[in-house]
């Protein structure tokens, strides 16, 4: 559903799809990994533009300590993290939003 409310639902909306797409196909039961393929072929597939296990940089008060990677950078505007699991726990909503 697109809410123009937000400056990138559309986007949103179409990557959403993606995984609808992937979920829908595979179903349960399979590794992270898999998942990362498949939406890539199904981004591919709708014309999104992304890179994979993109390198982002972690500043502490500026300085640099270090780097984390998220598993999509859409469009250069969206983070997407994938998880393969039964249930989202608070430590999956921490790595994501880290």
């Amino acid at each position: 559903m697109i809410n123009d409310k937000y400056a990138e639902s559309a986007l949103t909306a179409k990557i959403i799809g993606c995984a609808m797409e992937v979920h829908r196909t595979l179903g349960n039961g399979f590794q992270e990994v898999i998942y990362q393929r498949c939406m890539a072929i199904e981004m591919t597939k709708q014309g999104l533009h992304f890179s994979r296990e993109h390198e982002m940089l972690i500043l502490y008060k500026g300085e640099k300590v270090g780097l984390r990677r998220v598993d999509f950078f859409v469009e250069q505007k969206i983070m997407l993290e994938l998880k393969a699991v039964i249930k989202m726990e608070d430590v999956h909503l921490a790595h994501a939003i880290n």
